[in-house]
Formats: structure tokens, C-alpha cells, sequence
């Protein structure tokens, strides 16, 4: 733990995350629901905190969902919700991109349908991707080695910060 280096505050992920729900508000303002899904655990924290933020301006419908996934195997997928995603405008979000596979993968059960478009939002990006996924909405993005690893720390619905380890 002595070699983490702090490369985002509390208080500046917090700016950063106001930051990309008026960013998403402005890509979006003509629409009347945004569904953000948040990938589970702080995904979906971060998808909380995106939407509470959206509410204060938007005057639409925001509605928050959950996605499961065991991340280091994502064949199975869980989205607890019979909803039609048809023609909606779906936000996929989690807290870290580091390849791009969990995003690449947790796009599978919302393209059995027609969604009118996905968009992707992460607090922090990596540079080196290995799957073919483009971030629409970053936080931070920092370059890194193979072998360093991002971290972002969540505790009782609030960004604590995050790490480079």
C-alpha cells in the first residue's frame, strides 16, 4: 500500500463527476428519460451519485439500474429488470475503464435489443486498452504501465478518491 499515489481527491472526483452528468445533460437535453446503468458495486455508486446530479437540472425521467458481473469472468450478466430498452438512451457507467472488456461484455444483454443509443461514462480511464471500447464520458484519464493498477475507493454512497497503485 506504500506505493499507491493519490491521483484523484475526494473533492476533485466529485467536480469530475458533476462535471460529466452536465456534460451528459447538454448531449442529451432534448430527451425526455435517460436509463444510467452503473456497473455493480461502484459502477453503480458512481451511477447514484451521476444521477443526483443530473436531477438538479435535467427535467426529464432518470432512472438508475444494476448490472452484475463476475469481472474477470463476464460471460454471465445480470440486469435485474424486465424493461424494454427499446429506443432508449442507455448510459452504461463504471468507476474504472481499464481494458474495456467489462464494458464490452456488460453491453451484450442491452444490444438483444434496440436501444436508440449507448453511451459510456468512467471516473477514470486507462490509456492502454486491450477491447475496442471508447468512453464517452471520462473523469480522469491517466497512462499507465502494464503492471500499475487504478483503484477508486468508495464507501456509504460517496467517492473517496482514487489510486494508482
Amino acid at each position: 500500500m506504500e506505493n499507491r499515489k493519490q491521483i484523484l481527491t475526494a473533492e476533485v472526483a466529485d467536480k469530475k463527476l458533476r462535471r460529466m452528468a452536465l456534460q451528459l445533460i447538454e448531449d442529451n437535453y432534448t430527451e425526455t428519460q435517460l436509463v444510467l446503468i452503473g456497473i455493480k458495486n461502484h459502477g453503480t455508486v458512481i451511477a447514484e451519485k451521476i444521477s443526483q446530479y443530473i436531477k438538479e437540472v435535467f427535467t426529464g425521467e432518470v432512472l438508475v439500474l444494476e448490472l452484475s458481473m463476475d469481472k474477470k469472468n463476464p460471460l454471465t450478466i445480470s440486469l435485474d429488470t424486465g424493461m424494454d430498452f427499446t429506443d432508449k438512451i442507455i448510459v452504461l457507467i463504471d468507476d474504472v475503464a481499464n481494458s474495456g472488456r467489462t464494458m464490452l461484455y456488460a453491453l451484450k444483454p442491452l444490444l438483444q435489443q434496440l436501444p436508440k443509443k449507448i453511451q459510456t461514462l468512467a471516473l477514470v480511464e486507462r490509456t492502454h486498452k486491450t477491447f475496442p471500447v471508447d468512453v464517452d464520458y471520462v473523469g480522469l484519464s491517466v497512462s499507465t504501465t502494464a503492471d500499475e493498477h487504478i483503484v477508486v475507493e468508495v464507501e456509504n454512497g460517496e467517492v473517496l478518491g482514487a489510486w494508482l497503485d
